[in-house]
């Protein structure tokens, strides 16, 4: 069974999401078509499909060329990413403090 991340949870599991997940978690790094495929679980022709609206609704940015391969990052300089990037980071300190209650709970327990 495959763990699915909270913002895909929340936000619902489709290619569109697991890519735009993948590239928040990576932050600022840049990958090929192929690399953010495989690494966000979508195979490459469903990523070829929606390719063209990553790119229309500017969430992914063209960075640098390495031989023939493309490199593409998220746009962080989209408003809405950044919005998405903000319920990510929510939903991030979310589950931290249920665990940080958890753990509190645990010790008074003892």
């Amino acid at each position: 069974m495959e763990i699915k991340s909270l913002f895909i949870e929340f936000m619902g599991d489709s290619p569109h999401v697991r890519i735009i997940d993948y590239l928040l978690t990576m932050g600022e790094l840049d990958f090929s078509i192929t690399d953010m495929a495989e690494n966000a679980g979508v195979g490459r022709a469903t990523l070829y499909r929606i390719w063209s609206n990553l790119i229309k609704y500017e969430i992914i940015t063209h960075t640098r060329d390495i031989g023939k391969a493309k490199l593409f990052k998220l746009n962080t300089e989209n408003k809405k990413i950044q919005k998405l990037k903000e319920i990510y980071d929510m939903l991030a300190l979310e589950e931290l403090s249920k665990y940080a209650e958890m753990g509190k709970m645990k010790l008074v327990a003892v």
